[in-house]
């Protein structure tokens, strides 16, 4: 069993190149080369073999007592991970009602007070158990362990999402504890067709993290892929949940995401209803959905809550504004440097005078003001939330007003950036927002050396850029491109609710079903639009009343 404690990455210095990537990869496998070693059946070698693997752990405790008559036993627990109160209860059983009982079966089945306990055979299964919280009890002349789920951690309570916010919808959000976020979509999809495979991940922090999916709508060829995407990953750690997303997405070097992020319970069952499939990481309140499409970029979970026309006119306005954050800079470089008959007279008169006495040309004023507006965003993202909005409103306006005095910007580019940056934040998604920004300044610098024409060739790669992209096999321009016009409900606009009797067709899925429309009609049909059938309060006794005096 020592053998495998004494391989440490030191040890490898001396070897030549072939032992030591052998001893890398044996580093990888870690747990399983420990889920090869069994627990002995003397005590003492099981609690030599703690205190080697343990070695220098301060917070790895080791208990030592006696199970009653006289039968050595050790508890094996991190101190801050596990509930005390229900480890001094657990030790008070075995100590006061063990009545000489030895079998770790017997133990577990009969006399333990704890409702969640497994039993293994192996050290690799203990550990990774006993380091994510869980407490191990080891009986002299028993070749296993019970591991007892005793979890006790800090977590942070449940609240509303602060990167999500609606004014209409759930106000509860993911936390940190990867067990409390798969209850609340437990408790939005109470079927058993939602399956929740974990997995850990990372050499050193064998972080936990579980795929969530319903098998009678997901498409077990992408759930496969998705577990095995995440199987190849070979990392030290996974600190959050966007390391998984840049080491599985189809294309790292594209600015645009290619896997949905979200902290709402609600996108999650929503997601999981349309066939896809989501992954919960333990340590982060942020989960993944793959695949994603672009037009999800476009939606909020408040489209759905609301009237579809309101929802409509929320998302043309988005898609408005998205274009506006896009070009805004580049159209007005290109207007002020090449086409100046596009203005009416007074106004381009107006601009020019405006930009008369300004030393640059159009296209570092607007690097200027773009790069200074980036900065303060940033800023007020970093500062406390008590100065950081203040700071980057007032910073703005101060910093605008103070450069057009000074002469070195137009209040023309002002306008324009103070344009493009609220329509950027009209984007839900933050990251889709991150890729527009990032894309504004190619667009900027083409259009001030060949215009409008610069603009256009930039879209065109831009598009075809988007065609080329797949998220999990899913074309990223679906249902525009492959057209699925089925799909064109719930993309640009937002169709009602008892339009949509099918799930995305661009989606490969094995139930396409989603509702039937025959509702509305039967309201119609029952005379709910005028209220005939319905006997209301105030005409109910006004008819009494003439039958009274009648």
């Amino acid at each position: 069993m020592k053998s495998i404690l004494r391989k440490r990455p030191s040890d490898r210095l001396g070897e030549n190149d072939e032992q030591s990537e052998l001893s890398d990869s044996l580093d990888y496998h870690f747990i399983e080369e420990l889920k090869q070693t069994k627990i002995s059946l003397l005590l003492h070698e099981n609690h030599e073999f703690i205190k080697a693997m343990f070695q220098e752990c301060s917070d790895v405790v080791v208990r030592e007592f006696e199970i009653e008559p006289h039968i050595p036993a050790l508890l094996l627990f991190v101190d801050g991970l596990t509930n005390t109160q229900l480890l001094n209860e657990t030790m008070k059983s075995l100590m006061l009602l063990g009545g000489g009982e030895t079998s770790i079966d017997r133990i577990a089945g009969t006399i333990l007070p704890v409702s969640q306990t497994q039993i293994s055979d192996n050290y690799g299964d203990l550990l990774v158990s006993v380091l994510g919280g869980d407490t191990a009890l080891l009986v002299e002349g028993n070749a296993k362990a019970i591991l007892l789920g005793i979890r006790g951690t800090e977590k942070r309570s449940v609240g509303e999402p602060e990167t999500e916010t609606v004014v209409r919808g759930p106000k509860e959000g993911f936390v940190e504890s990867i067990r409390t976020n798969t209850s609340m979509i437990r408790r939005k999809l109470k079927t058993p067709r939602l399956k929740m495979k974990s997995m850990s991940v990372g050499k050193e922090s064998n972080t936990a993290l579980v795929i969530c999916y319903l098998d009678d709508l997901a498409m077990p060829s992408l759930v496969e892929e998705v577990v095995k995407r995440i199987e190849q990953i070979k990392i030290d750690a996974i600190i959050e949940s966007g390391m998984i997303e840049e080491l599985i997405q189809d294309d790292a070097y594209s600015p645009f995401p290619q896997i949905q992020y979200t902290e709402r319970p609600d996108v999650i069952a929503s997601a999981l209803l349309q066939g896809r499939v989501a992954i919960l990481v333990d340590g982060t309140p942020f989960a993944l959905v793959v695949p994603f499409v672009f037009i999800q970029v476009m939606q909020a979970s408040e489209d759905y809550y609301e009237r579809f026309q309101i929802g409509t006119l929320l998302r043309l306005l988005r898609y408005i504004f998205l274009f506006l954050s896009l070009t805004a800079p580049a159209l007005y470089v290109a207007i002020t440097t090449y086409h100046h008959e596009l203005l009416p007279t007074t106004l381009m008169l107006s601009v020019a005078a405006a930009r008369e006495a300004i030393p640059f040309p159009a296209v570092v004023e607007a690097f200027i003001m773009e790069i200074t507006f980036e900065a303060l965003r940033e800023a007020g993202i970093r500062l406390p939330k008590a100065v950081g909005s203040a700071v980057s409103i007032l910073g703005a306006l101060v910093v605008g007003q103070a450069a057009v005095q000074a002469g070195i910007v137009s209040a023309p580019i002002v306008i324009v950036v103070s344009i493009t940056g609220i329509a950027s934040f009209t984007i839900p998604r933050y990251n889709g927002a991150i890729a527009i920004r990032m894309l504004r300044f190619p667009f900027l610098i083409v259009a001030s050396v060949f215009g409008f024409y610069g603009i256009i060739f930039c879209l065109m790669i831009l598009f075809g850029h988007m065609a080329n992209l797949r998220s999990f096999g899913v074309p990223y321009l679906s249902p525009l491109g492959p057209l699925s016009a089925g799909d064109l409900q719930d993309s640009l606009i937002r169709s009602p609710s008892w339009a949509m009797e099918k799930r995305p067709a661009f989606m490969a899925i094995q139930d396409t079903q989603h509702m039937d429309h025959k509702l509305p009609q039967q309201i119609k049909e029952d005379g709910g639009v005028d209220g005939s059938r319905i006997q209301h309060e105030h005409k109910a006794s006004e008819e009494g009343k003439s039958n009274d005096s009648s």
